[in-house]
């Protein structure tokens, strides 16, 4: 037996002295969208259509205003399940794996696979009697090994901690025709939840809208269209349709959680898995959207709702990330850590029960960002992010794309310091101006980096100025 499963026995062991009444346990359910920017959502500024059903969950509980994920699906996933920046799980890639050979910055190994070896918060959450499903997206292996894009394989969910995960279902369903499964995931949740209403359980609902190809019910589609929106392009009809399509499934799950009689028992929330394409929806205030290391590639709607916690109506304007998730479910669950697996994040049970002492520790702590990848599709070059207080700091190792001039390369490294209480735009660099504190927000940063295990990417010897943004894929299973 290895030390891995030897340890969750032990824990389990222990879980069950400490914790008398399992049932008593709150049931926990996490909604993950997909590319959904931050002004997507009524609440958080969107004025092109409601979201009443999904703001239930901000008006019964708390929304956050600076909710932090990463740029990209497979490392907010990875972040999410492991309690782990990217610098330390080292899966700040998507998968399958790409790369751009001549680029300027040589980009470091990253894992293209989520260890079986991994303690996963599902994991940690059956050492206190969970019941757990993974329903919808995975992202997190390769497509021959444990799960295809879209869902984890039902004989591997074992090694990740799930007791249950949607049937296999043909791949190009989510990605081609329909509805993009919102209704079969949503009613998988539900048929979940009622089977095992009488024990705790978790529900990672992992959506696959509104990621593309956007697919709606032609009849909202045709609303849409009928008011005037277009076919393509910004705040295209389609779109808008996704949206109000995945509100009312939303609604669907809330209403359920309410007849079983399990509302005010159940922790459940709504957060997106990185920012809005740009093109399709606008992410302003924020700067740009989906792969980008400004605010609109990684804040996105974060909401938590638990009334027998969260005092309805609550706002946060404190930062958080979805590394904090992990500590905040080991809390809410009543489980220890393992004791050798590092989390990166703070439980964020200080900020639900409204106790201003012990939120004082968020207020200044750091928030980091490792990106030290290319996509270029997004104007992604390899980089490193913190934010601190009212400060951000974006560190480029190497090259810049400025996309306000089109894309235009720019071979040279640079840092950018922005303060995003009064600049949520990224307008405006204050680098030059605040050389003291830019050169201390970058030394924390490179210190972080180097303790996670990480590297500060160097020159490519490669580097070829003609092809640097020629993308080639040696590891894509066809």
């Amino acid at each position: 037996m290895n030390l891995k499963k030897l340890s969750l026995l032990t824990l389990a062991s222990a879980g069950m002295v400490m914790n008398a009444k399992a049932q008593e346990k709150p049931n926990i359910i996490f909604i993950l969208i997909d590319d959904m920017g931050y002004p997507a959502i009524e609440s958080y500024g969107n004025q092109l259509g409601k979201t009443p059903h999904i703001d239930r969950i901000a008006w019964n509980g708390i929304s956050f205003t600076q909710g932090y994920v990463t740029p990209q699906s497979t490392p907010s996933r990875a972040s999410l399940l492991t309690g782990q920046y990217t610098a330390r799980n080292k899966m700040w890639h998507v998968i399958p794996g790409y790369g751009f050979p001549y680029a300027r910055v040589q980009e470091p190994e990253y894992l293209e696979e989520l260890p079986r070896e991994q303690f996963t918060i599902a994991e940690a959450l059956k050492t206190a009697g969970y019941t757990t499903a993974c329903i919808g997206k995975w992202h997190l292996s390769h497509y021959d090994n444990d799960g295809y894009y879209t869902y984890l394989y039902p004989d591997k969910a074992h090694y990740y901690g799930f007791d249950y995960v949607n049937p296999r279902t043909d791949p190009s369903e989510y990605q081609s025709y329909g509805d993009k499964g919102v209704d079969f995931l949503t009613g998988e949740a539900i048929a979940f939840m009622e089977k095992n209403r009488n024990k705790p359980f978790f529900v990672y609902l992992s959506h696959h809208t509104v990621h593309n190809p956007v697919l709606a019910p032609k009849d909202l589609v045709k609303k849409y269209r009928d008011a005037g929106y277009p076919e393509k392009g910004l705040h295209f009809a389609e779109y808008l349709a996704s949206i109000e399509h995945l509100d009312n499934s939303v609604g669907r799950l809330l209403d359920k959680v309410n007849e079983l009689g399990m509302e005010k028992n159940t922790v459940i929330f709504f957060v997106t898995d990185n920012g809005g394409i740009d093109t399709q929806f606008d992410n302003a205030p924020l700067r740009y959207g989906k792969g980008s290391a400004y605010e609109g590639g990684i804040r996105v709607p974060f909401m938590v709702q638990w009334p027998s916690k969260i005092k309805s109506g609550t706002k946060s304007a404190l930062p958080v990330h979805i590394v904090d998730i992990y500590p905040t479910l080991l809390e809410v669950a009543g489980v220890s850590k393992l004791k050798d697996h590092i989390l990166d994040g703070e439980s964020l049970m200080p900020i639900f029960t409204a106790k201003l002492k012990d939120q004082k520790k968020f207020v200044n702590r750091p928030i980091f960002f490792y990106q030290p990848l290319y996509d270029i599709q997004w104007g992604a070059v390899p980089c490193a992010s913190m934010v601190q207080g009212d400060y951000k700091l974006i560190w480029f190792f190497g090259d810049y794309v400025d996309l306000d001039q089109n894309g235009k390369y720019i071979p040279e490294g640079r840092i950018e310091l922005f303060n995003l209480k009064t600049d949520i735009g990224e307008k405006k660099d204050l680098a030059a101006s605040k050389p003291a504190l830019r050169d201390k927000m970058t030394a924390d940063l490179k210190n972080w980096i180097l303790s996670c295990g990480a590297t500060i990417p160097g020159i490519n010897p490669e580097f070829d100025p003609a092809k640097w943004n020629q993308r080639v894929n040696p590891k894509k299973e066809e």
